[in-house]
């Protein structure tokens, strides 16, 4: 089972301080974890051995991205699959746009904040991390769900095209369009990060891409849809974004599946809080499909980033 670690990624410049976990390969006997809030409300718990030593040198690193108002939590059995496989998986909670805290959920500026902050993770790790001096810095991947998936998509080199998609969406889009009609939007450019060599996409939101998005994305990517979407995500839309990418991909479909099997089998408690995210078709068996999930991912980059290298 992997070691666990919470982290902290320092504030940078008018950027906030980001709070996340990592998992790593370790050889300790592992526990349960308490998250504190999140146990508490949630009843989640992470398995691990908390802050045990890192087992392995020149290990890859895969970063993760969740969805709009999530937690980093709700991936935490990927991550926990990666480790054991022999990854460190690194994970924030996206400021203002996670469960605890959904300020600026609703801001468009939000969408380009992303993918800076997972740069700015790629950089703590690589540089400030407890386990910088053991990860391969050649060998860096991604995995986005939801909001995540666009994250992902622009790190690997994605370009949204804001003012040509803003009539194209969805609630809240009246005030999106105003966003992005605004003649200081957009401020910054949106961040590529051309370290990271792989990348899962799992239902991604994909509102602001365009055909020609892709024309620089070059790395290899995994692709996920879930047959009946959900939150602005549609079987199509996914689709569209592989009929764009510019390199041959996979590509998987889930059947029956709805945007939010990509999340954690829901526990009691999670179902009781969130039940929009817990609720499955009748014919859909979300623990059964995650453990083909993650050992898919887990063979993807195992391929791409460790057959690869």
């Amino acid at each position: 089972m992997p070691g666990f670690r919470s982290i902290t990624v320092p504030a940078a410049a008018d950027d906030p301080a980001l709070r996340g976990a990592v998992w790593y390969p370790c050889a300790e006997a592992p526990a349960a974890v308490d998250l504190g809030n999140v146990t508490k409300l949630f009843g989640i718990t992470v398995t691990g051995a908390k802050d045990a030593p890192i087992t392995g040198y020149m290990l890859p690193l895969v970063v993760v991205s969740h969805g709009r108002r999530s937690h980093i939590v709700m991936h935490h059995d990927l991550a926990e699959t990666l480790a054991d496989g022999g990854f460190i998986v690194a994970a924030i909670n996206h400021a203002g746009d996670n469960y605890f805290d959904q300020s600026r959920s609703a801001e468009l500026s939000v969408m380009l904040q992303r993918p800076t902050e997972i740069k700015r993770l790629i950089d703590f790790m690589l540089t400030a991390s407890p386990l910088a001096a053991t990860i391969d810095r050649e060998r860096i991947g991604v995995f986005g769900f939801s909001r995540g998936g666009h994250t992902g998509l622009a790190l690997l080199g994605a370009n949204p095209d804001w003012a040509g998609r803003a009539d194209y969406l969805w609630k809240p889009s009246s005030e999106w369009q105003k966003q992005v009609r605004d003649a200081g939007f957009p401020r910054r450019d949106i961040a590529h990060d051309p370290r990271i060599r792989a990348g899962v996409i799992a239902d991604p939101l994909a509102a602001f891409f365009t055909e020609s998005s892709f024309a620089d994305v070059a790395a290899s990517i995994q692709l996920w849809a879930s047959e009946r979407g959900g939150d602005g995500v549609t079987l199509e839309s996914v689709a569209a974004v592989g009929r764009c990418l510019p390199t041959r991909h996979e590509s998987h479909v889930v059947c029956n599946a709805g945007h939010f099997a990509f999340l954690i089998p829901c526990r009691p408690a999670l179902a009781k809080v969130v039940p929009e995210i817990c609720i499955d078709p009748p014919e859909f068996d979300r623990p059964a499909f995650h453990k083909r999930f993650n050992a898919d991912v887990l063979a993807f980059f195992q391929a791409h980033l460790v057959g690869a290298r």
